[in-house]
């Protein structure tokens, strides 16, 4: 899943910052509901990214029911982290 095509489908636009509160709103709630009925582990995890770089992600605990999904995002989270500075042990 290419993170373009991802922020049109659920707020119609690429740049989700040039959106209304609601029309933001509204895509996080479609996108946490797509995640929930999701069944492929990639397009899980593409979900969940983008929920986390929202700020919106659920738990991993919940988003993952693999130990190996729930360390990828892990892992994702911390390359995040250490791209602006803030390293998270």
């Amino acid at each position: 899943m290419d993170l373009d095509t991802l922020l049109i489908r659920y707020f119609g636009t690429a740049d989700p910052g040039a959106t209304g509160a609601e029309t933001l709103a509204s895509g996080i709630e479609r996108c946490q509901v797509d995640l929930g009925l999701e069944q492929d582990r990639g397009k899980r995890f593409a979900l969940w990214a983008m929920l986390y770089l929202l700020g919106s992600a659920p738990d991993l605990d919940v988003a993952f029911e693999n130990e190996e999904d729930r360390e990828a995002a892990r892992n994702f989270m911390d390359l995040l982290a250490a791209s602006e500075g803030n390293e998270v042990s």
